[in-house]
C-alpha cells in the first residue's frame, strides 16, 4: 500500500485553518482540554526562559565554583544567546517541512539530553560548549509555548493567548532571585542544573501526553538556505561575543574584540548579499527594509535598551552596595508582581487598531521609573526600588505582545516573510538585551571615572571635613592596630572606598538618568510617527469624501444637460 503524501493539502474547517505555515491547527476542544494546553503552555515557556535565567542571575556564585575571572564566566550567558538568535533562522523552515510533532517532541528531547549533560560538565571550557547547546535547543520552547496557548482559548480571544504566550518569558529572571540560592546549596552548581533537568523532563511528559494538533507541511528547504546559515550563524555569533564582552575586557584595549567585530560585519553582510539576489530569499531583505519594518525594529531595540537598566541597572546597583539574591526576594516578588500585571493588562487591552498605544504608555513607565531609580544614595535598598520596578515589570510585558502583533500583520497576508520576521523580533529582543547591557555598563564605568576624579580632587588633608572622617576611621580600627602608621594607612583606604562606592552611585544615578532620556527620545517620536500617520489618514479621508460628494454632483448636472 503506497504511502500518503505528508505535503499533499489537507482539507480544513474554516476554524482549524493554521494562521501561519508551520502554525498548528485549532479545533474545537473541551474547556478540560484548553485548561491543559495553557498550563502545559505556560510550562514550556519557563522551561526555556529559565534555563538562562538560572546562570544569568547566579553568575557569582558561577564564577566562584568554577575559578573563573569575570571576564571568563562572561561567556556562559554569551554562548547561549549565540546559540538561540542563530538558530531562529532555521526553525520556522523546520516545523513548516517536518511537522510539529517531531519539531515539539525531537527539540525537547535534545533540551532533556543537554539538561543531562550539564550535570557531568567539570570545567568551564565544557560549560561553554553545553550552554551554546541548550541555547540552540531552547531557541525552539519559546515558539511551541505559544502554539500551546493559542490551542488554550477560543478563536474570540486568540490575541490573550499571544500576549500570554510571547510576555511569559519575563518571568523567568526574577523567578530565578528567587529561588536559585536554595538549589545552589544543594549541590553548587549542579542543583541548579538538576532542577533544570526535572523541569525538563516534566515538559516533556506534557507535550508527550498532550499532542499539538497538525499542521500543514510542505518542502521548503533551499541548498541556499545553509549558506546563509553557516554565514549568518558565526556573524552574529561574533557580534554577540563583541557585546558581551566589550565592556568587561574594555572596548579599545583588547584587540581581539575589533578583529571579531570585523569578521563579525564581513559574515553578516555576505549573508546579506547573498540573500538579497535570491529568487526565494530566507531572508526577506527588501521587506526587513522598508520603513515600516525599519521603524518598528528600531522601537523594539530601543525598548529593550532601556529594560536593561532593571537587571543591569537595579540589579547592578544593588550588587555594588554589598546585596545578594537572598536579600533581594522582595525585590524579585515585586518584579513578578508587575510582570503578572502587565501581562494581564495586555490581554485584557489588546485590539487591532490600537497595537501602538501600549507601545507608548510602556515608554512613558519607563521613563518615570527610571527617572525615579535616578534619586539612589549609598543607603538605598530593594524595599527603595520596590514601585519603580514593579514599573518596569509591568511595561516589560506590557508591550511585548504588541510589538510583535504590529509587524506579524504583514506576515499573514505575505507568509514568505514568517521566516524575516521571527529574525527581527528574535534579533531586536537577543541583541537589544546585549546592546542594553554594554551600553549602559560602559556609560557606568565611564562616569564612575569621572566621579571618582572629581571626588578624589577633592578629598585633601587641608579640608577639616577630610580629617575629621579620617580621624573617625582611626578610633574604629584603634583597637585592632597597634602600629599608628597602619593604623592611618587603614583609615585612608577606608575613606577611599567609601569614595568609590559614592562615586559608583553616582554613577549609576547617571546611568537611570540616560536610560529615562532614551525612552523619552523614543517615545516623542513614536508620537510623532502616530501623529504624522494620523494627520495623513485624515487628509486622505477628506480627499476620498471630497470625491464621492462630487461624483453625485457630476451625474446630476450630465442628468441636466
Amino acid at each position: 500500500m503506497a504511502k500518503s503524501n505528508p505535503y499533499a493539502p489537507r482539507q480544513w474547517q474554516p476554524h482549524e485553518k493554521p494562521m501561519l505555515p508551520g502554525s498548528p491547527s485549532t479545533p474545537i476542544h473541551p474547556t478540560k482540554k484548553r485548561i491543559a494546553f495553557g498550563l502545559v503552555g505556560l510550562l514550556i515557556t519557563l522551561t526555556g526562559a529559565l534555563s538562562n535565567a538560572l546562570v544569568t542571575a547566579n553568575l557569582t556564585n558561577l564564577q566562584g565554583t568554577f575559578g573563573a575571572y569575570s571576564n571568563e564566566i562572561a561567556w556562559l550567558p554569551a554562548v547561549y544567546v549565540m546559540g538561540n538568535i542563530s538558530i531562529n533562522l532555521l526553525l520556522v523552515k523546520f516545523r513548516q517541512q517536518f511537522g510539529l510533532r517531531i519539531f515539539t517532541e525531537a527539540f525537547l528531547l535534545l533540551y532533556v539530553l543537554v539538561a543531562f549533560f550539564h550535570l557531568f560538565v567539570n570545567d568551564l571550557s565544557s560549560a561553554i560548549i553545553v550552554r551554546y547547546a541548550h541555547g540552540m535547543v531552547a531557541a525552539a520552547l519559546s515558539s511551541l509555548g505559544i502554539y500551546y496557548q493559542i490551542q488554550a482559548w477560543p478563536a474570540k480571544h486568540r490575541l490573550k493567548a499571544l500576549a500570554i504566550g510571547i510576555s511569559a518569558s519575563q518571568l523567568a529572571i526574577p523567578l530565578a532571585r528567587l529561588f536559585s540560592s536554595e538549589l545552589l546549596q544543594l549541590e553548587e552548581w549542579r542543583g541548579l542544573y538538576l532542577f533544570e533537568l526535572g523541569l525538563a523532563m516534566v515538559a516533556l511528559g506534557g507535550v508527550l501526553m498532550l499532542k499539538l494538533p497538525p499542521s500543514e507541511r510542505s518542502k521548503v528547504f533551499e541548498k541556499m538556505d545553509f549558506v546563509t546559515f553557516i554565514l549568518m550563524a558565526p556573524g552574529m555569533a561574533l557580534l554577540c561575543g563583541v557585546l558581551s564582552l566589550g565592556r568587561i575586557e574594555w572596548w579599545f584595549s583588547t584587540p581581539w574584540l575589533g578583529i571579531c567585530l570585523a569578521l563579525a560585519l564581513v559574515l553578516i553582510v555576505s549573508a546579506v548579499v547573498v540573500e538579497h539576489n535570491r529568487k526565494n530569499p530566507l531572508i526577506n531583505t527588501r521587506w526587513l527594509g522598508s520603513g515600516a519594518i525599519v521603524r518598528l525594529g528600531i522601537v523594539m531595540i530601543m525598548m529593550r535598551v532601556v529594560l536593561a537598566e532593571q537587571n543591569s541597572g537595579a540589579i547592578g546597583f544593588l550588587q555594588q552596595v554589598g546585596l545578594l539574591n537572598d536579600q533581594m526576594r522582595g525585590l524579585a516578588l515585586v518584579i513578578i508582581a508587575g510582570v503578572v500585571l502587565g501581562i494581564t493588562a495586555s490581554a485584557l487591552t489588546l485590539k487591532p487598531a490600537h497595537f501602538s498605544w501600549p507601545i507608548v504608555t510602556s515608554l512613558l513607565i519607563m521613563m518615570i521609573a527610571s527617572f525615579m531609580d535616578s534619586h539612589s544614595n549609598p543607603l538605598t535598598r530593594p524595599h527603595n526600588m520596590y514601585f519603580s520596578q514593579f514599573l518596569l515589570g509591568f511595561s516589560s510585558a506590557f508591550f511585548m505582545a504588541p510589538a510583535m502583533l504590529l509587524g506579524i500583520g504583514s506576515v499573514v497576508t505575505q507568509p514568505k516573510n514568517l521566516v524575516s520576521f521571527v529574525v527581527l523580533f528574535g534579533m531586536s529582543q537577543n541583541l537589544g538585551g546585549l546592546i542594553g547591557s554594554a551600553i549602559l555598563g560602559t556609560f557606568q564605568v565611564w562616569r564612575e571615572k569621572y566621579h571618582s576624579s572629581l571626588l578624589g580632587d577633592q578629598l585633601s588633608l587641608l579640608d577639616p571635613n577630610v580629617t575629621e572622617r579620617l580621624s573617625q576611621y582611626s578610633a574604629l580600627f584603634n583597637s585592632q592596630l597597634g602600629d599608628t602608621t597602619l593604623l592611618s594607612a587603614q583609615a585612608t583606604a577606608q575613606l577611599q572606598s567609601v569614595a568609590t562606592l559614592q562615586a559608583n552611585v553616582l554613577a549609576w544615578n547617571d546611568t537611570y538618568l540616560l536610560t529615562a532620556g532614551m525612552a523619552f527620545c523614543t517615545l516623542v517620536w513614536v508620537l510623532y510617527r502616530l501623529t504624522r500617520q494620523r494627520i495623513i489618514t485624515r487628509r486622505q479621508q477628506r480627499r476620498d469624501a471630497a470625491a464621492a460628494q462630487s461624483i453625485p454632483a457630476t451625474s446630476a448636472s450630465m442628468e441636466k444637460q
